[in-house]
């Protein structure tokens, strides 16, 4: 492999990025998969390609090893070799100085090379989703990064030098699903870090240091069993704030020395009333257990579709099954999107669901619209490129295949001004499409397409802060299960995010997503239950395909989500 081989045929690509002297290359899906396996591995004549400053081979199950010579490709800044099959990686890419983005998630790696942590210009780290059971020690040593994901994989610490000050423009750091025991206390030398996710770990404890990183904003720690229960309740509301103002005051409301100096009261009576003091603190503990579970109590409501009075329902046309076969969908009310920042939360939220567990759209597509602009029933539909038309967020009608043209343009332009330091995730969904001779589409009964999976949503029902129902759809490629699991997901987070808007109680504020607010005053919500009613969708000859939400789906475990049925 790491010797020129005439007998092989070069790949064309490759050829073209020799002539042209490109600095960048994409290798990527089914039919790179093939000739990776044709080749028994990567073409040798892929690491002559000096110039390159951004390589990206990812979706390629055959690829299991990445050769040494990879130490030629020196002017590499960014190297993304996600969702393959890799179970080692090169000694020798300790050689790459110049890389900023390192992406080796979605594989099956077991351990990384030391070298790793002679990457001093590295910025963002990524290992996510492989079967890592150790961090090499030495991280401290790249001076530069900003951002490290190590979720979902077998750790069960994290090297003592992640939390060094050297490391001064470390900001995010997510860990979660791993088998991580211990959050250390040195967590507060990390003076930028703004994220910290280590949901679904072993934690017992959080240090009281937590509550001295002063930039600190948005932290989880969700799914560990915590000794303290009623910090175990406000983690699981997901308030930021309030957990480090509980770590502040050193638990329970306590101050750090105010615990010691009770203990001394209690000696100089002789201990007569510490029975009594024992009682009444069991007493208020749980009190204030069940005020903090009540306080941070998220209700949904399913409501069945008998129970609508106007049912929404959704028809498949057979041709869908080839090009995008799942899909579900339902309605929400009782979202409040008025307030202050609701409505860009809820944007950002699904922004990151699509980062997170779409994977960049790659596996699901969201899709939310203002009930009251759509015409039911709706179908979901498959056209061709040419007679597809749709009106995009932001953009006039025009045909789905002039708008994959444009966007193909915008997402190789955004790479270049980036200057190939960040995966562009246009990139990565605009190649779902290719070789398709059908789109998917939902359309209403006007025949309006509302929706073009996974590309965008139709400017004719976008959600708005006047917006009082909306209409969820959630497609996949890939599975059912996944759309069931992608909109569980979608409808915690949201009633997380109405949890949020109904404690912080913002005033209705203008931003750019407003278009106009009717005269009246907003009016405050008695409370921040979600109702979510059922959609079913049915085949072209009248059969239930499913329903959503069923009596299986949206069953979370978190302690602080009653769902109604």
């Amino acid at each position: 492999m790491a010797d020129e081989d005439s007998s092989l045929p070069i790949w064309p690509e490759i050829e073209k990025a020799e002539k042209e002297n490109r600095r960048e290359l994409v290798l990527q899906g089914s039919a790179f998969d093939k000739k990776i396996q044709d080749s028994c591995g990567l073409h040798p004549r892929l690491y002559s390609l000096t110039l390159l400053n951004y390589l990206e081979i990812s979706q390629c199950p055959s690829l299991h090893e990445i050769h040494e010579n990879i130490r030629h490709l020196s002017h590499l800044q960014s190297l993304i070799l996600c969702r393959n099959k890799l179970t080692s990686v090169p000694k020798s890419i300790g050689d790459l100085k110049a890389i900023k983005v390192l992406d080796l998630s979605v594989n099956q790696l077991q351990a990384l090379p030391d070298e790793i942590c002679a990457l001093s210009e590295l910025n963002t780290l990524n290992v996510s989703c492989n079967s890592i059971t150790a961090l090499p020690d030495g991280l401290s040593k790249c001076v530069k990064l900003a951002s490290i994901n190590v979720s979902k994989n077998a750790l069960s610490r994290l090297p003592e030098d992640l939390w060094c000050s050297n490391l001064e423009l470390l900001s995010s750091i997510i860990a979660s699903e791993n088998a991580i025991e211990e959050l250390s206390s040195d967590v507060n030398k990390l003076a930028a870090l703004k994220v910290l996710d280590l949901s679904s770990n072993k934690l017992q404890e959080l240090p009281f240091e937590l509550a001295d990183c002063s930039k600190l904003k948005e932290t989880n720690f969700k799914g560990n069993k915590l000794k303290d229960k009623r910090l175990e309740k406000m983690v699981n509301g997901c308030q930021t704030k309030s957990v480090l103002d509980y770590l502040r005051a050193g638990g329970r409301g306590k101050g750090k020395g105010k615990q010691q100096d009770g203990e001394v009261g209690e000696k100089a009576d002789g201990g007569r009333n510490a029975s009594k003091k024992k009682s009444a603190a069991k007493q208020k503990g749980k009190k204030e257990a069940e005020e903090v579970d009540e306080l941070n109590r998220m209700v949904v409501r399913v409501l069945h579709m008998s129970e609508a009075p106007t049912a929404v329902t959704v028809k498949v046309s057979a041709g869908i099954k080839d090009v995008r076969p799942y899909i579900v969908c339902c309605i929400v009310k009782g979202m409040n999107l008025r307030q202050g920042n609701s409505l860009k939360r809820f944007l950002v939220a699904q922004t990151k669901l699509h980062d997170e567990i779409c994977a960049k759209r790659t596996t699901a597509t969201i899709a939310t619209h203002d009930l009251g602009l759509l015409k039911a029933p709706l179908t979901y539909d498959a056209r061709s490129p040419d007679t597809l038309k749709i009106v995009p967020l932001g953009r006039k009608e025009i045909k789905a295949s002039d708008l994959l043209k444009h966007l193909q343009q915008e997402a190789d332009e955004q790479r270049k001004q980036k200057k190939r330091q960040n995966v562009s995730g246009l990139h990565k969904y605009l190649q779902l499409l290719d070789g398709k001779d059908l789109y998917p589409c939902l359309v209403d009964a006007d025949d309006h397409v509302v929706s073009f999976p996974p590309i965008t949503n139709s400017e004719r029902t976008k959600i708005k802060k006047t917006t009082q129902e909306l209409f969820l759809e959630v497609t996949s490629s890939t599975s059912l299960q996944i759309c069931k699991d992608v909109m569980d997901a979608l409808i915690i987070k949201m009633a997380e995010l109405n949890k949020l808007s109904f404690d912080i109680k913002d005033d209705v504020g203008s931003d750019e997503e407003t278009d106009v607010i009717s005269d009246r005053p907003a009016e405050n919500p008695a409370s921040s239950e979600l109702t979510v009613l059922q959609v079913k969708v049915f085949d072209v000859e009248g059969n239930l395909k499913v329903v959503y939400p069923s009596k299986t789906d949206l069953m979370s475990d978190l302690s602080n989500l009653s769902v109604i049925r």
